[in-house]
């Protein structure tokens, strides 16, 4: 029998919680609205175990927490009071008394909504009161696997994506009216918004948080976001959250000394410390704090019904020495370099979700050579399913920035991901970090003249749309943005006025609609099998060929990353047949220059490449061309 401590909490809750395997805390810590004793009102709990007293403070009580001091549980360091005739909307904080008599004010850490900053009081809210109409999509996710099927992700910060003036932003429920109809006409599969739990200044986009329970209100309610999501589950788009739990910022109302002692960030300065950021890291070893951020992963997924969460930072989680000083280096009991607390929550992490949530998406933003990031727990993985891959992403980009008369020499930066494309489950990303502070956007980092840049651009993006792995790309790039991301406006939406622009954002459209229908190019990505180079060694012309391969259906692809015009380009082909032409970047319709480009080659019967089939095409400079195998009247 479950004992019933003070207001309804159950004291196995508690005990879960103290232990590290509470993994729904956010249903009996922070404030709740309840009827007590036929009363309602609203419990407060909260975690603060070296604090001599807590008070409940808020415009109810002119901020005076005399009349409304908080009850300790034992030695659980958990607090509570029960605040009759309280009602939702309430601003509120808690006071505490520190162990050396100081005064201090800290909002909830588990608050679902924060005061829009720059204040900084939690809100005594309600998430039950939403209705989902999402049931079609959560059994199309049982149903359909995301290893075996397209996965297209759309980047995107809530805070610039469009907005209607300075720090005048969208409201969750116009990103749902205006960007769900852009994100389903353009053919992504999934939108991935930066992080939108609370945080106190913009420039961070949401990465420095103060609120990990709270939906920003920037946008608008929980309600809101809740709303968002329903639609896009109801327009079949899958919604990723970013999701920060290796660090929080130092703001004073929030995480940082919480009960005046280092609470979740540990005791030891230079462990907790994140100098590169000025931030500091979470305390792994401490089990409260495994609760906590469990139990905020599963939060998303059981109250805002996310599908994902893209987990920031994990090679820095797992690196005690990661972009830190010499002097602040620390060790593990082994005298390594490995954060084995943060090696153990990553391995629990991924087993809660997949306990409760088997169809969610458990991305690692991972810049590390960790093995089996992306293998089962049980057989010494990480436990997430999917990485992303950012050795490609250096290499390409690289490799893209040089001029096409210096590529030759560098031809195994386009090569050498196959060497290791089917070692975990990769995503491709092309994402937020590679076009801001000084980097230059996608477009700006290709060589030669206006005309080149987008020829090369629509090269790259061919070959990361069928090179294996899944897909990630940051707003804005779809169409060839010329400027940098400039977090505090919003896109630059007015270059679609201008042909290349618009032919552009036409190209990356049709090659989405086109991934999405070849099985070929998603079916199978993590399966060595389906890979078959048809060149890999033309480094002297910068030409790479090869095929994909679907369970029933092949795709073959050429890119020419020179600007030599090849009018008898030789390849090697599985089969006798017609070999058609199905994506041609040199195309008119995309801004191109080729009017015939959809042409259809017939095999002949000379051997090259080692297949005793061949096609001779024409390939122009810096083109990528996609064919597809007519056989008889079936392709």
């Amino acid at each position: 029998m479950i004992e019933t401590l003070l207001y309804g909490l159950s004291e196995k809750d508690l005990y879960l919680f103290n232990q590290g395997s509470s993994y729904h805390s956010y249903r009996f810590m922070g404030a709740h609205p309840i009827v007590w004793d036929g009363i309602e009102g609203v419990r407060f709990t909260v975690w603060a175990p070296q604090a001599s007293e807590v008070r409940v403070i808020g415009g109810f009580n002119d901020w005076e927490g005399n009349l409304h001091s908080m009850i300790r549980i034992g030695t659980t360091g958990i607090f509570t009071l029960f605040i009759p005739e309280l009602f939702e909307g309430e601003l509120y904080k808690y006071e505490l008394t520190t162990s050396d008599s100081i005064t201090i004010r800290k909002a909830d850490p588990f608050a679902f909504l924060t005061e829009l900053r720059p204040g900084t009081a939690s809100v005594v809210t309600k998430l039950a009161s939403f209705t989902w109409g999402d049931e079609d999509w959560l059994q199309h996710k049982k149903r359909n696997k995301p290893y075996t099927n397209p996965l297209l992700i759309y980047e995107v910060h809530a805070g610039s994506w469009k907005i209607k003036g300075k720090e005048l932003f969208y409201t969750y429920e116009e990103l749902a009216a205006d960007l769900i109809p852009y994100v389903k006409d353009m053919g992504y599969t999934h939108i991935e918004l930066m992080p939108v739990m609370e945080h106190p200044l913009d420039q961070s986009w949401g990465y420095q948080i103060t609120g990990f329970y709270s939906a920003t209100s920037r946008y608008g309610t929980p309600n809101g976001l809740m709303h968002f999501i329903d639609c896009c589950h109801q327009n079949d788009i899958g919604i990723i959250l970013d999701w920060v739990p290796g660090h929080f910022c130092k703001d004073n109302h929030g995480l940082r000394l919480f009960d005046g002692t280092p609470l979740f960030e540990g005791w030891d300065d230079n462990r907790a410390e994140l100098p590169q950021w000025g931030t500091l890291s979470f305390d792994f070893s401490r089990k409260e704090v495994v609760s906590f951020l469990i139990s905020n992963a599963i939060f998303w997924m059981d109250i805002y019904h996310i599908d994902g969460l893209r987990v920031d930072a994990v090679a820095n989680m797992l690196n005690l020495h990661m972009d830190k000083p010499h002097h602040m280096y620390t060790y593990n009991e082994f005298g390594g370099r490995d954060n084995l607390d943060a090696l153990r929550f990553l391995k629990k992490l991924n087993e809660t979700v997949f306990h409760y949530f088997p169809e969610t998406l458990m991305l690692a933003e991972d810049s590390s050579a960790w093995p089996a990031v992306t293998s089962p727990t049980y057989m010494g993985g990480l436990g997430f399913n999917f990485k992303w891959n950012m050795g490609w992403m250096n290499d390409m980009l690289r490799y893209m920035e040089l001029d096409p008369s210096e590529r030759p020499h560098n031809h195994h930066l386009i090569t050498f991901s196959l060497c290791y494309a089917f070692s975990e489950n990769y995503i491709l990303p092309l994402s937020h970090d590679e076009v801001v502070h000084g980097k230059k956007s996608l477009l700006n980092k290709m060589p030669g003249s206006y005309e080149e840049k987008f020829e090369q651009l629509k090269l790259l993006y061919g070959y990361w749309m069928t090179h294996p792995g899944k897909k990630l790309l940051f707003m804005g790039s779809e169409w060839g943005q010329f400027d940098e991301w400039k977090d505090g406006d919003m896109l630059d939406w007015m270059v679609l006025q201008y042909d290349s622009h618009r032919k552009m954002q036409h190209f990356v459209k049709t090659l989405n609609q086109t991934y999405r229908s070849l099985p070929s190019l998603w079916e199978r990505d993590s399966d060595p099998e389906t890979f078959n180079w048809i060149d890999v060694h033309n480094w002297e012309q910068s030409v790479i060929s090869f095929i994909r391969c679907g369970f029933s259906s092949i795709s073959i692809i050429v890119a020419n990353f020179s600007r030599n015009d090849y009018h008898d380009y030789r390849i090697g082909v599985p089969e006798p047949g017609n070999y058609c032409s199905l994506i041609h970047s040199n195309d008119v319709q995309f801004g191109g220059g080729v009017t015939q480009a959809r042409d259809c080659y017939v095999s002949e019967e000379i051997m090259w490449h080692g297949r005793e089939q061949s096609i001779s095409i024409h390939l122009p400079p810096l083109t990528f061309l996609l064919l597809i195998p007519q056989m008889g009247d079936t392709i």
